[in-house]
């Protein structure tokens, strides 16, 4: 019986069946950026990985070194406020807090630079935000240098911290 007007029960199904598909679809939308998220915040910087850590070399020294030093060493007096009130670039050696954090703040913090919520209320520092030169590979490439210099024991500790942040 084409042509005939929808009765109130048809147009409740056809609402229904509307309103299912919208929810399908944002439920697809929400597990595709979680699983974008998990895998960008999971930790793959392998120090282990020569081509990976060789990479992270050539983008620490392109990048990196002219605020964090050549030798990983951060700027002088690094915990105390320049006279303009921003931080110095932190070390990012043994001497420094870089392996206190995991590798998901770490990707992070190069990702998006160092503001909130990746920084204490009322942090500043000139760290920019990589993410608009840097692809998720070359980010995880620079952690995997950084992270090939510590010793075993601060990357032993450092790992365990991010696994118990996953």
């Amino acid at each position: 019986m084409r042509g005939l007007p929808m009765t109130s029960r048809s147009q409740g199904l056809a609402r229904l069946l509307a309103w299912l598909v919208a929810a399908l679809s944002l439920a697809i939308i929400v597990a595709s950026l979680a699983l974008q998220w998990a895998q960008t915040g999971s930790g793959r910087a392998d120090p282990e990985d020569a081509a990976q850590v060789a990479a992270g070399r050539e983008v620490y020294a392109a990048e990196c070194a002219s605020c964090h030093g050549a030798r990983l060493q951060g700027q002088p007096n690094w915990q105390r406020p320049l006279p303009n009130g921003r931080m110095p670039a932190p070390p990012h050696d043994r001497s420094g807090h870089t392996w206190h954090h995991p590798d998901s703040l770490l990707f992070a913090i190069i990702r998006d630079g160092m503001v909130p919520p990746h920084a204490p209320p009322g942090y500043e520092s000139d760290m920019p935000a990589f993410g608009d030169r840097l692809s998720d590979d070359r980010i995880w490439a620079v952690l995997a240098y950084i992270k090939s210099q510590w010793p075993q024991q601060v990357r032993d500790w450092q790992a365990e911290k991010t696994r118990q942040a996953r």
